[in-house]
C-alpha cells in the first residue's frame, strides 16, 4: 500500500463545485422539519438511553412490558447537522484505483450534506477527529455557511495516530454533547479503523436527548477487497508497523475481521436508531449521499 503524507484530492476537485453538484443533482428544495422531544403532539416510544430525560419515562409501559420506554412527541423546529470527519493518518491513503483519498471522499460527501440540510433552512456544524490545523466550525446557516464549511474541509491537514492518542475521540465528541440539541443529527464520516478501545460506545452514547446518529464507513477498494496476491509487504498507516505475508492465505481471514467490525457497529448503533453506512471511494458520490438521507430519515422514525 502506498503511503501519502498530504492529502490527494485526485478527481474530486473542485471541492466546492464538485459538492454542488452531488447536492442539487440530488435534492432540492424543501423538508418538514419534526423534531422528536418535548412538545405538543404525541410521536411514540423509543428505548431508554442513559442520559435521557426521566420525565418522559413511560412508567405504565414499563409495567406493562418490563421495559424502560421513553415517551417521544413531534414539534416543528429546525434540525442542525453535525458533521464529524476522521483525519487521522489512516483517512489520506488511495490505491491505483481510487478516484481520490478517504479523506477527500469523505469531504465531498459531508459538503454536499451540509449544501442538502443548509438548502433546508437547516444549520451545519463542522468538527474533527485526529487531524492537524483543523477547523471546527459551530452550526450556523445562511448564504455564507457552505462556503465556510468547503474552505474548512479544503484546508483540512490529516495526521496523527488514534491509537497513541486515546484522548482525541472525547476532545471531538464532547463538543458535540455539549452543543448538539435534541432531535439533532450527527454524521460521523471514518474508515472506522484502527479507533481506539471505547470509540464505538462514546459515539453511540451521543444518542441521548434524542440526537440521530449515523456513522458512513468510507473505505478504499483495496481496503475493502484486499486485492493482493502472492508475497506482500503491507505498512500500516498509523503505528508504522509492517507486515510482510502472502495476501492469498490472509484474504478470508482479513474480509471476515472486517465486516466483524462493520457488524458491530450496525449492530451497536441499530441499539440506539442509529445507522451504518458503508461505501467505497469508487462509489457514486449521489448514490452515497442519498443512501445517508435515506439513513437519517429511518433514524427518526
Amino acid at each position: 500500500m502506498q503511503l501519502r503524507r498530504g492529502l490527494d484530492w485526485g478527481t474530486l476537485t473542485p471541492l466546492r463545485i464538485t459538492a454542488k453538484v452531488v447536492a442539487d443533482g440530488l435534492y432540492s428544495g424543501g423538508h418538514p422539519s419534526p423534531r422528536r422531544g418535548p412538545g405538543v403532539e404525541f410521536g411514540g416510544h423509543r428505548n431508554y438511553v442513559p442520559g435521557d430525560d426521566l420525565r418522559w419515562l413511560d412508567r405504565r409501559a414499563l409495567m406493562r412490558h418490563g421495559r424502560l420506554l421513553v415517551r417521544e412527541f413531534e414539534t416543528d423546529t429546525d434540525r442542525a447537522l453535525r458533521l464529524v470527519l476522521d483525519a487521522s493518518a489512516s483517512m489520506t491513503y488511495k490505491s491505483a484505483a481510487a478516484p481520490a483519498a478517504k479523506l477527500a471522499y469523505a469531504a465531498l460527501l459531508a459538503a454536499a450534506l451540509g449544501r442538502v440540510a443548509l438548502s433546508a433552512g437547516d444549520p451545519v456544524a463542522l468538527d474533527w477527529i485526529g487531524g492537524d490545523e483543523r477547523r471546527p466550525l459551530p452550526a450556523t446557516g445562511g448564504r455564507e455557511a457552505f462556503e465556510r464549511i468547503v474552505r474548512a474541509l479544503e484546508d483540512a491537514r490529516p495526521g496523527g495516530d488514534l491509537r497513541l492518542d486515546r484522548t482525541a475521540i472525547e476532545r471531538a465528541l464532547a463538543p458535540v454533547a455539549r452543543h448538539a440539541r435534541r432531535g439533532s443529527v450527527v454524521v460521523l464520516f471514518s474508515d472506522l479503523l484502527d479507533l481506539p478501545d471505547g470509540a464505538l460506545e462514546r459515539f453511540a452514547a451521543l444518542s441521548a436527548r434524542g440526537r440521530v446518529l449515523i456513522a458512513v464507513q468510507v473505505l478504499d477498494p483495496a481496503e475493502a477487497t484486499f486485492p493482493f496476491r502472492g508475497a506482500v509487504r503491507l505498512r500500516s498507516s498509523e503505528g508504522g508497523q509492517i507486515v510482510e505475508t502472502d495476501g492469498d492465505s490472509v484474504r478470508s481471514e482479513y474480509l471476515r475481521a472486517l465486516d466483524a467490525l462493520t457488524a458491530t457497529w450496525r449492530e451497536r448503533l441499530l441499539a440506539v436508531r442509529g445507522r451504518l453506512v458503508r461505501c467505497q471511494t469508487t462509489d457514486d458520490p449521489v448514490d452515497t449521499v442519498r443512501s445517508v438521507l435515506r439513513a437519517i430519515e429511518g433514524g427518526r422514525q
